[in-house]
């Protein structure tokens, strides 16, 4: 299952939450935050914001507390470590940063699941600041996507990994999941035999419904961590049928379901809690 690369969006997707609001709203720059949200880029507020926090006192301690305060579907923990257990290729494409992304991911014990983060740059300078930077710098240049915000183009993120994994002459299918405007433009550029998984109801999934045509991956929507965790295993069981077919070593679905029932069972035990 190496030729299986899952792409995890974070916010409301890993989290049941956007970790930017999160953060703001925890620690009580709620109002400031939605003063100066017309006056400036995401991305940039966010940094200004962790500049006003740094100002006031918080420290980065504090805003660890909050980040692994966040809420989380109780399966999701135990979907990640059981795929990842079964060889597929994990990472991660967001529009949050890195320092939050890592400092979740840390806490639940699953940031060794994931072989790359893909996001906004995030770090503690000397001073104690958390520094938050676009992943683009916009600045300087245009990544020339008019669907995705100035500072990151996650459709870009994705032809990267497909040009990589192309040049090292290996053939992979690709699962995406996310639910925000910013996962629409990835979900164009995945291919026939990949599979777009959008959160029902969220605004992905309202931009695939005006016009599913437009994508050449299977779309498999999805509510919640519960039924992420069948659909993924359901469109991994379809992978490897597939190519057992291809390859003339089919065996029977129910065997191989129970195989990787029995796998993820394993590389989940001991099982670590999954904070409320």
């Amino acid at each position: 299952m190496a030729d299986i690369v899952v792409l995890f969006d974070f916010d409301k997707t890993i989290i049941d939450c956007d970790s930017d609001n999160w953060v703001v709203d925890e620690l009580g720059l709620t109002d400031r935050f939605n003063e100066l949200l017309p006056t400036m880029p995401w991305n940039s507020l966010v940094d200004k914001m962790m500049g006003e926090l740094h100002a006031s006192g918080i420290t980065i301690e504090e805003i660890e507390d909050v980040l692994n305060r966040a809420p989380i579907h109780p399966r999701i923990v135990p979907a990640i470590k059981s795929i990842h257990a079964l060889g597929c290729d994990l990472r991660v494409v967001s529009d949050a940063n890195l320092f939050y992304i890592e400092t979740i991911l840390n806490h639940l014990g699953i940031r060794e699941c994931f072989s790359e983060i893909n996001t906004n740059p995030g770090f503690v300078d000397e001073e104690g600041r958390l520094r938050i930077s676009p992943y683009h710098d916009f600045k300087s240049s245009f990544h020339g996507c008019g669907l995705c915000p100035l500072n990151m183009c996650k459709g870009v993120v994705i032809e990267r990994i497909q040009a990589s994994l192309s040049a090292e002459g290996k053939q992979k299918r690709f699962i995406y999941l996310g639910d925000g405007a910013g996962d629409y433009c990835p979900s164009l550029k995945l291919l026939e035999g990949d599979f777009m998984m959008p959160r029902k109801n969220y605004p992905v999934w309202d931009l695939i419904r005006r016009n599913p045509m437009l994508l050449k991956a299977e779309i498999r929507e999805w509510t919640d961590g519960e039924e992420m965790e069948r659909v993924l295993f359901e469109l991994i069981d379809t992978i490897i049928t597939e190519e057992e077919i291809e390859s003339g070593q089919l065996i029977s679905s129910d065997c191989k379901l129970q195989n990787i029932a029995l796998s993820a069972h394993e590389a989940l035990l001991p099982a670590l809690p999954v904070p409320q």
